[in-house]
Formats: C-alpha cells, sequence, structure tokens
C-alpha cells in the first residue's frame, strides 16, 4: 500500500507576504528638469515658469514620478515645488530623486497601509522571490510592520526559509 503524499506547507498555519503583489501599480516616469535650465545650468524664473505652463503634464495621470536633475545645477528647493504642483493633481507620486527613490517611497507607501490584522500570531514568511523589482528596503519595512504582531517571521520560500524572527 502506498502512503498518500501529503502537502504539510498547504496545512500548515503559514501566511505568506508576497511584497510584490504589493507592486504599485501604474506608469513610471522620470523628470529632468535640467531640460527647463538655461543650457542646462541656470534657473531663470520667468522661462522657467512659462516652460511648466507650456508642458503637457497630462502624460502623468496616475502615474509614478521622479524628479532629478542630470547636470551640476543649483537647484533651488522651490522649483521642485513648482513641478510638484502641476503634477499633484495627477500623479500619485511624486518624489525629488532617482527612480530607485520613486520605487522605494511608493513601497513604503503601501506596506503603511498593510492591513496586519491576518498576520497576528502567525508563522509567516516573507516571500524572496519576484519577478518585479522590490526595493531591498521594503523586506526591512515588512519586518518592522510584522515584528510587533506574527508569531515568528521568515524569509524566503515555504520549502527553504530562513528564520529571522521568533516572539518571545
Amino acid at each position: 500500500m502506498e502512503k498518500e503524499i501529503v502537502n504539510r506547507v498547504a496545512n500548515s498555519p503559514l501566511v505568506t507576504l508576497d511584497l510584490e503583489a504589493l507592486y504599485p501599480a501604474g506608469p513610471r516616469h522620470q523628470i529632468d528638469i535640467s531640460q527647463w535650465l538655461e543650457e542646462g545650468l541656470v534657473l531663470r524664473e520667468k522661462a522657467f515658469r512659462e516652460a511648466l505652463a507650456n508642458h503637457d503634464w497630462s502624460v502623468y495621470k496616475d502615474g509614478y514620478v521622479a524628479l532629478f536633475s542630470t547636470t551640476e545645477a543649483i537647484v533651488p528647493a522651490w522649483a521642485y515645488l513648482l513641478i510638484t504642483s502641476y503634477l499633484n493633481p495627477l500623479a500619485r507620486l511624486v518624489v525629488a530623486g532617482s527612480p530607485e527613490l520613486l520605487e522605494t517611497v511608493a513601497f513604503r507607501d503601501r506596506l503603511q497601509a498593510l492591513d496586519i490584522a491576518p498576520f497576528e500570531g502567525k508563522p509567516v514568511i516573507i516571500k524572496g522571490c519576484s519577478k518585479k523589482e522590490v526595493p531591498q528596503s521594503a523586506y526591512l519595512w515588512a519586518l518592522e510592520r510584522l515584528q510587533g504582531v506574527a508569531r515568528q517571521v521568515h524569509f524566503g520560500e515555504a520549502c527553504s526559509s530562513v528564520p529571522v524572527f521568533r516572539s518571545k
């Protein structure tokens, strides 16, 4: 008589947190503000304001936007604010910085809004593999959110995980 194969992972109380499922949907945009600077270096307020007023902002609707400069220009803070004033009614998120920073901040927002009630008192695995790029900090913030409620937290896959936290 053959033994029945039992899927112990499926029958366990393990709960998986897949950060890829939290990936913020929407187009990503990068705006190099040096395009609106004289020779890419000098901000002339009147010309800058005119360029922004004439720019087609509709392409950023429901998107995530990273503002940066590819030149060594010293850009005053108000310039980023002015650009953001055009983007706020349209974009989901605007950051001053790199596309990597944009992804990091977007994940931080998603993790802050995550309902952690389903993880209370349970062993949790933070899934390690994903097809989409998950910022390293997102894993840290996931642990931060789970550490106060989960019985234990592992990283990886159910078949091969690394324990990272166990409540006392």
